[in-house]
């Protein structure tokens, strides 16, 4: 049981017109804290996090540090302090490095210089490419650009949909990295969905385990990836 609940969420049902992915998900995330989801394609991973955000149509409860936002818009929970990498990057390719960080800061009405200059130093080679295009950036630049650009708006929860999709592995283990430092030097907490099952929970707190829509085990990240049946069913060895 978390005690310092950031994000809290029961019941949670959502899905795509008649058709129902979630049905009735519970999960928390601690403020500070990585929790990882894992579950094959298919499972609802990234429609827990489009109904967390409030992109698509669900029905629960959904707490964020204390308030209830189940019935938010989603602008109005990036304002409250979430924000969301999706799936595939979502940059803005005929926008320049730059302009992109701009728009993840499009909630704010202050000055961006320090932020912006506090991610070109986390991630050194978007400084380098800051005035081109995003569409000419790698995959890894990409993603790099999406993690800065939800970055601007200051969340206290940052919500990352498969940040190691389609990326070389010494891309992705940097990426990992950022991630562990992004948490533990300014206290992010994040709600990470990965494919990677074993690196993500090298850097979790906790995981949940979702399968068909339905969360099936949950517990510390460390000792369920000691766990035998947990291993052999999801992990793979």
């Amino acid at each position: 049981m978390v005690t310092d609940k950031l994000l809290e969420v029961r019941a949670l049902h959502a899905g795509y017109g008649p058709i129902e992915v979630l049905h009735g998900i519970d999960l928390e995330v601690g403020s500070e804290e990585i929790v990882v989801v894992l579950g094959a394609n298919g499972a609802g991973k990234t429609t827990t996090m489009r109904a967390i955000s409030g992109m698509i149509p669900r029905h629960g409860v959904v707490r964020f540090a204390g308030r209830d936002v189940q019935r938010a818009s989603p602008d109005a929970i990036v304002r409250a302090g979430v924000a969301q990498v999706p799936q595939g990057r979502g940059t803005f390719p005929d926008l320049s490095v730059e302009d992109n960080l701009r728009v993840g800061a499009y909630v704010r009405n202050d000055d961006l210089t320090e932020d912006m200059n506090r991610w070109f130093d986390l991630f050194p080679r978007l400084r380098e490419r800051r005035t081109q295009k995003a569409g000419s950036l790698s995959g890894g630049e990409q993603q790099m650009l999406a993690i800065a650009r939800a970055l601007m708006s200051r969340p206290r929860l940052l919500l990352c949909d498969e940040p190691s999709l389609g990326l070389a592995p010494i891309v992705v283990q940097e990426l990992f990295e950022v991630l562990q430092r992004l948490n533990q030097e300014n206290g992010t907490a994040i709600l990470l969905v990965e494919q990677n099952a074993n690196l993500a929970m090298s850097i979790a707190d906790r995981a949940y385990l979702l399968e068909t829509g339905n969360i099936v085990a949950s517990g510390d990240a460390h000792e369920m990836l000691d766990d035998d049946s947990i291993r052999k069913a999801y992990l793979g060895y």
